[in-house]
């Protein structure tokens, strides 16, 4: 507090030894350096090669939108093409449609600064947000900002396969730390880094990639008291952190079955809150909310919370991370769809407001916590609990499912189940590697007619031959949730004809 009583918060520390060398080589765009001029008044423009919205072969859209109880009231939207210059709003047709920055549409960056701020309230001066193309670009666009071919990262044991798709063709190395029910455990990242030996690795890692609420794949969330112990541990050995977040608004209330879990979630009733801060409040943390050093790069996505064919999302760090990431996109993608811009802006300021999106948010958690409630009640009925054991997830798409890991207490997890089955019951455990009984499971489940995720595809590449438990996420997202209990009745099904169980579950 200053003299005043008024909350200073200071600026974010320099980051630019992360820098990649092309990242910081990188220069203003001279086309894109014109956007500014063009704002000043009575510019005649004979520079950028920009097509006239009149040429644009759109001039109305009508949109039909639910209402953010998600009840099947709806609200209609019209925009025009120049409804910006008729006083109609601040984002139109020839606007959106028009070649647009590096940041995103500026009326739209607002909205979702102001959200951050409602959201995660991040307690450094200097940050600032850019609109994205969806948390797989942002990744990409991560990846190449930071380090260099050779440098590790630090991520989960089991993790989204799409950060070892991405970095190892740019020459990045992984380090995999030991997880539990709330994911990355602290004394093993500790460890990892603490009696890191330089002479035969090399230089330390500086980048950690969490996934930290309903992570994928194993489903767990990480509280509060978890994420500060990490954070401490990334201050002490100079860590950046990629939070790639994008099921932090679907945390779900608790499973009715499970015994305790030591987070906060949303209320099971269906009371819609009454302020953003009423639904906010009820969510853990993030990173970027205790985040004073700048040291988060926030991912986050309308692809679970929208739709995923929109293909945008934004990104949250310090205005100098931000800027670097301009260059990068003025270079790449340029900006998001405009269309899509157009639509969320429509849908997020125009009707719903910041309160109209925390209903919205809401909704989601109750929807789909009916959704994993009813899966894991077709697990209690249908597969041999002897040897297949899961946790109730809290938050994102998937639930895992596994008799192995007795140590995974409490999972707090995602829109997937993690299921882990015990493999040396097979009749064939001495000959046969886990590997192989997971593929054999695989396989007898899709001849069934259920699809499931095998664990091993979110190992590092180099340990899934040698991998010591047998894992399988499954989601709750997608499927009608009526045909949940005849595909969780095949699955286990799969398991026993593979396992030879002789007695029912």
């Amino acid at each position: 507090m200053d003299s005043h009583g008024v909350e200073t918060l200071a600026d974010a520390k320099d980051w630019s030894h992360m820098l990649s060398d092309e990242c910081a080589s990188r220069r203003n765009s001279v086309m894109q350096a014109m956007h500014h001029i063009l704002a000043q008044p009575g510019i005649r423009s004979l520079g950028p090669g920009a097509p006239r919205p009149e040429y644009f072969p759109f001039y109305q859209f009508h949109l039909v939108v639910s209402s953010p109880d998600g009840s099947t009231q709806t609200s209609q939207i019209t925009t025009e093409k120049y409804d910006t210059n008729q006083g109609g709003g601040a984002l139109d047709i020839a606007v959106a449609l028009q070649y647009g920055q590096g940041t995103g549409s500026a009326p739209l960056v607002d909205f979702m600064s102001e959200h951050i701020r409602l959201t995660h309230r991040p307690p450094y001066r200097n940050w600032s947000c850019i609109l994205t193309s969806g948390n797989t670009s942002a990744l990409d666009i991560a990846l190449r900002m930071f380090g260099r071919p050779g440098d590790y990262i630090l991520v989960d044991e089991y993790t989204y396969p799409v950060v070892y798709e991405t970095g190892l063709p740019l020459g990045y190395r992984f380090v995999s730390i030991k997880m539990d029910s709330e994911g990355m455990v602290p004394d093993s990242l500790e460890t990892t880094l603490s009696h890191w030996n330089t002479e035969v690795k090399g230089s330390k890692p500086k980048l950690l990639y969490v996934i930290p609420a309903g992570q994928n794949p194993t489903g767990a969330t990480t509280s509060l008291e978890r994420k500060n112990a990490i954070y401490r541990i990334a201050q002490r050995h100079n860590l950046y952190l990629l939070e790639d977040d994008p099921y932090y608004f679907i945390q779900m209330p608790l499973y009715p079955n499970a015994r305790s879990m030591d987070v906060k979630g949303c209320p099971a009733e269906r009371d819609f809150p009454s302020s953003v801060a009423d639904c906010i409040g009820k969510l853990i943390p993030s990173y970027l909310s205790i985040d004073t050093d700048g040291r988060v790069f926030r991912m986050d996505s309308f692809s679970k919370i929208i739709a995923p064919g929109v293909r945008m999302g934004w990104v949250t760090a310090s205005e100098q991370i931000i800027e670097r990431m301009i260059r990068a996109h003025e270079l790449s993608v340029q900006n998001p769809s405009g269309l899509s811009q157009l639509m969320l802006f429509k849908l997020l300021h125009d009707n719903w407001g910041h309160l109209g999106f925390a209903r919205w948010l809401h909704h989601l958690q109750h929807e789909y916590g009916m959704r994993r409630d009813a899966l894991l009640n077709a697990l209690e009925q249908h597969v041999p609990r002897d040897i297949v054991s899961w946790q109730p997830p809290r938050a994102g798409f998937f639930v895992c499912a596994s008799p192995f890991y007795s140590g995974w207490t409490n999972i707090n997890g995602g829109l997937q189940v993690w299921v882990s089955v015990d493999w040396k019951c097979h009749p064939e455990a001495t000959q046969r590697s886990p590997r192989m009984i997971e593929q054999d499971i695989y396989e007898a489940a899709i001849e069934c007619g259920t699809l499931v995720v095998p664990g091993s595809w979110f190992l590092a590449p180099e340990s899934r031959n040698t991998m010591q438990e047998i894992y399988f996420r499954m989601t709750f997202a997608a499927a009608p949730i009526e045909s949940f209990d005849e595909a969780i009745r095949c699955f286990g099904f799969a398991v026993r004809r593979v396992v030879s169980l002789a007695h029912p579950a």
